[in-house]
C-alpha cells in the first residue's frame, strides 16, 4: 500500500482489514482513530464504510476489533493522546517524538494522584482501569479520566486489548479489556532530539500528509 504524499484525501476509503489498517499507521506515521479538525486524516474516514459500524455479524471485522492486533504486533503505540485525549496510533518513530515534546511542558506534568499511579505502575508493570479505582477509591469515569490524562502526558500507553468472552456460550459481543504500561515497558523512548526539535518534526510530518492543514489545526492536534 502507498499513499499519495501530498495529501491523505480525497483518496476512497481504502481499510478493509487489519492488515490494511496496521500498513495505513505505518506509512501515515501518526494518525487520529477518529474525524477530527484535519479533513480526511483518520483512520474512521480512511475505512470502508461498511466496515465502521459493527453488528452481531461483523464484530471481528471493524476497526474497532482491529485495533488489538495492530497494538499486539508491538510495532505502534495505541492511546488517547491526539486532540486532547481522543485515540490514537503512532508508530514507534513518532511517538518518540510526541512524547519528548509532551514531557518538557509543564502542563502535562502529573499530579499527586497520577504519581500514585506512575508509582503503582512501575512496581507492577501494568494495570487497568480497576486498578485505578481500587489504588485510588475512585470511580470509574473518574479512572478513566486520570488514564486519559496521563496518556496525554505519554506517559502511559495501551499495553494490550483482550476480547471479552460472556454467557455459558462464552460470546464475544465486542466487549474488550485494555491494560496500560509505561511506554519504556514497549519501547526505547530515547530521541536524540530536543522538545522543540520534535515539535517541529511532528508538525512537519502532519504537514507533509495533510497540506492544506492550517498551523492551528495541527496545534490542536498535538497540544
Amino acid at each position: 500500500m502507498s499513499f499519495d504524499k501530498k495529501a491523505v484525501g480525497p483518496r476512497p476509503p481504502h481499510i478493509v482489514s487489519a492488515e490494511t489498517m496496521l500498513a495505513a499507521i505505518r506509512e501515515l506515521g501518526i494518525v487520529p482513530f477518529f474525524q477530527n479538525v484535519i479533513p480526511a486524516y483518520s483512520i474512521e474516514e480512511m475505512t470502508a464504510p461498511q466496515y465502521w459500524f459493527d453488528t452481531q455479524e461483523n464484530l471481528s471485522q471493524t476497526p474497532w476489533d482491529w485495533k488489538i492486533p495492530c497494538v499486539q504486533s508491538g510495532e505502534v503505540a495505541y492511546g488517547k493522546f491526539l486532540l486532547g485525549g481522543k485515540a490514537a496510533f503512532a508508530t514507534i518513530q513518532w511517538y518518540r517524538e510526541l512524547r519528548n515534546y509532551r514531557q518538557a511542558q509543564a502542563k502535562y506534568r502529573p499530579d499527586e494522584a497520577q504519581q500514585k499511579i506512575l508509582a503503582f505502575l512501575k512496581e507492577n508493570g501494568s494495570m487497568g482501569i480497576k486498578d485505578i479505582r481500587g489504588l485510588l477509591n475512585i470511580k470509574k469515569g473518574q479512572a478513566d479520566t486520570l488514564a486519559s490524562r496521563l496518556m496525554m502526558q505519554c506517559r502511559l500507553v495501551t499495553g494490550d486489548i483482550t476480547r471479552v468472552y460472556r454467557g455459558e456460550d462464552l460470546h464475544y459481543d465486542g466487549w474488550q479489556v485494555s491494560s496500560f504500561c509505561a511506554p519504556e515497558e514497549l519501547f526505547d523512548s530515547d530521541t536524540p532530539h530536543s522538545p522543540e526539535e520534535s515539535y517541529r518534526l511532528l508538525t512537519e510530518k502532519i504537514r507533509s500528509l495533510c497540506p492544506e492543514a492550517t498551523d492551528k489545526q495541527i496545534a490542536k492536534l498535538l497540544d
